[in-house]
């Protein structure tokens, strides 16, 4: 059973939405995120062996500017992986905000409520939605 299993079909409709707008950048961070770790590590591995166990270095000049050039490729990779995540979070609270402010069925109070709660803490902005969505949903049913 997946998660979206217990999920009702109106919050499902607007999760999936949000979903097309950040899946590309997900896809790109996750790439970016997948090889900057494995870079690092060899870098610093491979690194730390030469400089500290290996006696004669005069020969490994070459070798160490490779093992620093993949270490600062990736540390690269992992700064914009991490950059590519606040993208994420930045286009989510932007169409989160927006989709509260054009809804109908709400009213101006609880539009207010939420749009500030999203905007205070961006990082829970989809769990704000999801009450918001609820909210929605029972002022519309009565």
């Amino acid at each position: 059973m997946t998660p979206m299993a217990n999920i009702p079909p109106f919050i499902q409709r607007e999760l999936e939405k949000l979903n097309e707008l950040i899946t590309p950048l997900m896809k790109k961070a996750s790439k970016y995120g997948f090889w900057s770790l494995p870079l690092i590590l060899i870098s610093v591995f491979n690194l730390v062996t030469i400089l500290f166990f290996i006696p004669d270095r005069q020969n490994m000049v070459l070798t160490i500017i490779l093992y620093a050039v993949l270490g600062a490729l990736g540390m690269a990779l992992s700064k914009e992986a991490k950059h590519q995540r606040k993208e994420i979070q930045k286009i989510s609270a932007d169409y989160v905000i927006s989709r509260i402010e054009k809804s109908d069925m709400a009213s101006p109070s609880l539009k207010r409520k939420y749009t500030a709660m999203v905007k205070e803490s961006p990082v829970l902005a989809i769990n704000h939605f999801v009450k918001f969505l609820e909210a929605e949903n029972r002022e519309n049913q009565y």
